[in-house]
Parts: C-alpha cells; structure tokens; sequence
C-alpha cells in the first residue's frame, strides 16, 4: 500500500487506494484537524505535499474551487478530497485550534483570504515630502483634512492603472500593480506615478492658497518577487506584498531626498518599460540599508510614440 510521510511528526503510515489522506490520518489516530468534517467547506485539513504530488489524485470540484478561492499553489491540497496512488512526503498546516480560526473559510464573506504564493509584481511607493514640518503648525483637523485631500487626488491615478493601495503608512502609500504580465504591469505602475505627479501639480495653488507651503512628493517603484497573502487578526485582515523587493521599492522612494528628483525606477522597471518612457539614468546609488550600489532612473514623461 502507498505510504504517507507525515514530517512534523516524523510518522508515516499505510493509505489505501479508496481512503482520502484525512481517512487514513483520523484511522490511524493522527489529531489531523478537519473544522467542516471533511467536506471541503473550510480548507483546515490543507497540507503541503513536499514529494509525491504526482501519487495525488487530481483536485475534484470542491477542492478545485477551494484552491482558486484561496490562490493555493499545485502543491497545497485538501486532505479530506486528496487520495493517493504512491507515497508521499507531507506536512500538515494547520496545527491547533487557533490555526483552524485562521484559516477556517466558512464566514469569510465575499472577500475570501489569499493564503499565500509567491509571484512577481510591480510595488509604488509614495511619499508627501516635508509633511511633518508642515503639519507642525497646522489645527488636527487640517493635518487629517489635507492628507485626505491628497490621497483622494492620488488614489484616482493609482486605480485607473491597474493598481491597488495596499497600505497607507503615515503621510505616504504602498500601491501594487499584479496583473499577469510583468511588463503590463511595470508600465502601468510608471503611467500612475506620472498621473500621480500631475494630480499634485493640480493641489499647489490649493495648498498655497490654504496653508502658504508647496506640497511634494517622492515616488519609487520596482518589480520583483514578493509573498502575497492575508495578514491579521481573524476579522482585520488584508491582503498584502512581502519581501525584499517591497523593502527595495521603498528604500527607492526614499532616494529622492537624496538625488532631488521625484519619480525614480530600478533598474529591472526601466529594461520592461524603456521604450514607452523618457527617464535620466543615475549611477552608483547608495540605497540605505541595501548592499552595494544601485542604477536607478528618473522618470521624466511619456516618449512621444506612447502617447495615447
């Protein structure tokens, strides 16, 4: 009979042909958590098959709309919809009653959770330059009022792109643009930032005729690798990017300051998106908190051939 290899608990047992990897694991006394009782409502019997996924019988229906619902990668599967024709190595991914809370997907309402998968997408970030030392003198109320006055002209520009804002940190935002191609993508995210640029243009004589300052902004963006998933507690979660490539896009942003620009890409945005963009190319930038030195490229405007 196949045998299946449990590595948490370092246990392997005999699975036959007609049982589901839940089956065998309750048969033979393993406490494998399973919150709907196995009927692919809840997704708390999930495991990562780590070899043998070949031995797995196809996803059925249920499972199948379970994994989209999720974004579960060919390697995540049900245990209580998942038979096997040879071994296989597994781990369980739901352990104890607070993980069966966070992964259970019976209330999650419309907006089910992303549990997690790595993909390539394009990250902005952007960041009202100076706003502490212009909020010094201003009532709370004009500080929320001109920070909301600011994103309501920034968020426009960033969703007719493709993008969505992931996160408002302080006076600044995290946008991510994630369709399926990358180019798309990386064009979409440097379209936004220069619609970005032009929205604050148009808030000047707002702010300078309501508060005497000029309002600035910086904007990075980069393209690379990240983990997408939902994070937080049960009720508050959202989903959102991790990983090296967020931290580059913002130590990128933050560039700005030091070469007196407003919108600059790395290097791997310019090569998808040269053709379509007018940029100015610096060398040998020091990027706080990254090794080495770094191409980065001002963002300029539009070539005249990507006008629309």
């Amino acid at each position: 009979m196949p045998r299946i290899s449990y590595l948490s608990e370092n246990k392997t047992i005999e699975a036959t042909s007609t049982e589901t990897i839940l089956g065998a694991s309750l048969r033979c006394g393993l406490a494998h958590t399973h919150e709907c009782g196995g009927e692919a409502r809840c997704s708390t019997c999930r495991v990562a098959i780590f070899d043998g996924l070949a031995h797995c019988s196809e996803r059925n229906a249920k499972e199948q709309a379970m994994a989209e619902r999720l974004h579960f990668g060919p390697e995540i599967r049900l245990a209580c919809q998942t038979k096997i024709i040879g071994d296989v190595s597994l781990r369980r991914l739901v352990l104890d009653p607070d993980d069966a809370l966070i992964t259970d997907q019976r209330e999650t309402g419309a907006t089910p959770a992303i549990a997690g998968e790595e993909k390539t997408i394009t990250i902005m970030f952007a960041d009202v330059r100076g706003f502490t030392s212009f909020a010094e003198d201003l009532p709370a109320y004009d500080v929320v009022h001109s920070l909301n006055r600011i994103f309501h002209s920034m968020g426009p520009a960033i969703t007719r792109h493709g993008g969505h804002i992931d996160n408002y940190i302080g006076d600044g935002l995290m946008a991510l643009f994630d369709v399926r191609d990358a180019s798309e993508a990386a064009a979409q995210a440097v379209r936004a930032g220069l619609e970005v640029l032009d929205a604050i243009r148009k808030l000047q004589p707002y702010f300078h005729d309501n508060y005497g300052k000029e309002l600035r902004i910086g904007i990075g963006v980069h393209c690379g690798e990240v983990v997408v998933g939902s994070i937080g507690a049960t009720t508050m979660k959202r989903t959102t990017a991790i990983g090296d490539a967020v931290n580059l896009a913002s130590r990128i942003e933050n560039a700005n300051k030091l070469l007196g620009t407003s919108f600059l890409i790395s290097e791997a945005v310019h090569d998808q998106v040269k053709d379509l963009f007018l940029t100015k190319q610096h060398e040998n930038v020091i990027l706080p908190g990254k090794a080495g030195v770094y191409t980065l490229h001002e963002v300029t405007g539009l070539r005249q051939a990507a006008v629309k």
